[in-house]
């Protein structure tokens, strides 16, 4: 299970980053943070870092640097207006999907798998 896991939020990750930085702004270790509360419990920070340079490349956040108490400038990533529009985007296909293979596998199981 844990592979497919794995595979599926790789598809899925960007999406819930966008999600917790539409709650508000946050840094990448408290985005790490939020995930691990979330039940997210295997997602590297690491990742989290590589996922964040392609959503400000990608011009999904705004990037304010902060001083920090302990070592260099914390960025801080905010969701933008062109963030706000892909996370509706992923919200429309992430229902989309969920609701599909849902009703595929209703179906399935219901009709013993003719359809």
């Amino acid at each position: 299970m844990a592979k497919q896991i794995t595979e599926m939020l790789k598809g899925t990750l960007e999406g819930i980053v966008l999600e917790l930085l539409a709650a508000r702004p946050a840094y990448g270790y408290e985005i790490t943070a939020q995930l691990r509360e979330h039940g997210f419990d295997e997602i590297a920070e690491g990742t989290v870092y590589a996922l964040l340079v392609r959503v400000e490349q990608k011009g999904l956040v705004d990037v304010e640097k902060v001083p920090s108490e302990k070592g260099p400038p914390r960025k801080v990533f905010t969701l933008n207006a062109q963030g706000e529009q892909e996370l509706a985007e992923f919200w429309r296909t992430w229902t989309f999907l969920s609701e599909h293979i849902e009703r595929l596998r209703t179906n399935s199981r219901t009709t013993g798998g003719d359809n």
